[in-house]
């Protein structure tokens, strides 16, 4: 069996994380399939290892939810998760859990001390792929844009606190103009602030596309090319004066109308020269394959940073069993360290011998297959 080499998670311990009381997880590097019937807990592990990361994990909860709780009780429990990682003989051990002062809040650690949780970029990054995302193409703009946002940070972290710092500084500027008072010199610094703020966000987007593009180009996959474009990005010299420019029109919609953060991701499929949102569900979904794996490829690929982690939630079911088995060869080529999940055991059979097994019911591994 073949493990990823390179800062590989070892262990995962969660408490009173959604379905689980308790779970010690010993991983050893390995990449892992976790198989068994609908609502046993499988997406919940994922999303436990989802917070790990910045931002509120594959599901977008409010950490007050992810708390276990039983039906007799009103509100979630004070949660847990942990995990230890390995490179060479180094140990780091990350933890995240329920702020003690406010469950709507959560404390990170890294090695005992206490750290913005930013600093999980240091040592994990990470990449999924959840049923919820088969419509990323033809729904909302926004999810599309968090998508690639979470491409971007997961190779260039100070991407997460800029985009931060800009959503704050334009709640800030839209309460400003809709409740009042209205005040413009303190407008004017709001908008000095999502000037500079959007014009790194702007930056780090088309960097990170034009890298992502070349891994697309040089890497070989059983999955079709995406040619990847963003669209409405407007010109960064020309931010600061499109924001006071917008006051009138954004006072009026209650929105903000203007700036980066309408801008759209565009993908289409190469080989027909069409669309992502006009092609077949099985298409979009291997079109966000190969984004996914070219993304893991280019960030394992990069020195001195944690070796990305792919969650790919139900993936293997939507597959054919051709692509289902190109898959699983490209993650293990590529080192990926890979969590599956799937109600039928027999949707791994090509991962036999390159990862570990485990049945889940009920909130509780009962079976291993090594």
């Amino acid at each position: 069996m073949t493990a990823p080499a390179n800062h590989a998670l070892q262990n995962l311990s969660l408490t009173e994380f959604r379905s689980y009381e308790r779970l010690d997880f010993d991983v050893a590097g390995r990449s892992v399939y976790l198989y068994g019937p609908n609502g046993a807990g499988k997406t919940n592990l994922l999303e436990a290892l989802s917070v790990l990361n910045p931002g509120k994990g594959l599901r977008g909860a409010a950490f007050a939810d992810l708390g276990r709780r039983l039906p007799d009780e009103a509100r979630g429990r004070a949660w847990g998760v942990a995990a230890r990682f390995y490179q060479g003989e180094d140990e780091t051990r990350l933890a995240t859990g329920s702020d003690p002062r406010d469950l709507n809040k959560r404390a990170v650690r890294i090695d005992g001390e206490t750290v913005p949780a930013a600093r999980l970029l240091e040592h994990v990054r990470l990449i999924w792929l959840t049923p919820a995302q088969d419509r990323l193409f033809i729904e909302a703009r926004a999810e599309r844009l968090r998508f690639f946002d979470r491409l971007v940070y997961a190779a260039q972290p100070s991407h997460a606190a800029t985009v931060s710092a800009y959503e704050k500084a334009l709640r800030e500027r839209l309460r400003l103009l809709t409740e009042g008072p209205l005040d413009e010199a303190w407008l004017n610094v709001l908008e000095q602030r999502l000037g500079e703020h959007g014009a790194r966000m702007i930056a780090g987007r088309r960097d990170a596309m034009t890298v992502l593009q070349a891994e697309i180009e040089t890497h070989h996959s059983a999955f079709p090319k995406a040619d990847l474009a963003l669209t409405g990005a407007p010109d960064e010299a020309a931010l600061i004066d499109g924001f006071r420019r917008a006051r009138d029109r954004d006072t009026a919609a209650g929105r903000s109308l203007f700036g980066p953060h309408r801008t759209d991701l565009a993908v289409t499929h190469r080989e027909k020269n069409r669309p992502a949102a006009d092609c077949s569900t099985g298409e979009q979904k291997a079109l966000l394959l190969n984004i996914v794996l070219a993304q893991g490829a280019r960030l394992a690929a990069l020195p001195n940073l944690a070796n990305p982690i792919l969650l790919l939630d139900e993936v293997a079911a939507h597959l054919d069993p051709l692509r289902r088995q190109a898959l699983f060869d490209e993650t293990h080529a590529l080192g990926l360290q890979t969590f599956f999940t799937g109600t039928d055991l027999s949707l791994f059979d090509g991962l036999s011998g390159r990862a570990l097994g485990a049945r889940i019911e009920a909130g509780q591994m009962i079976d291993f297959i090594e």
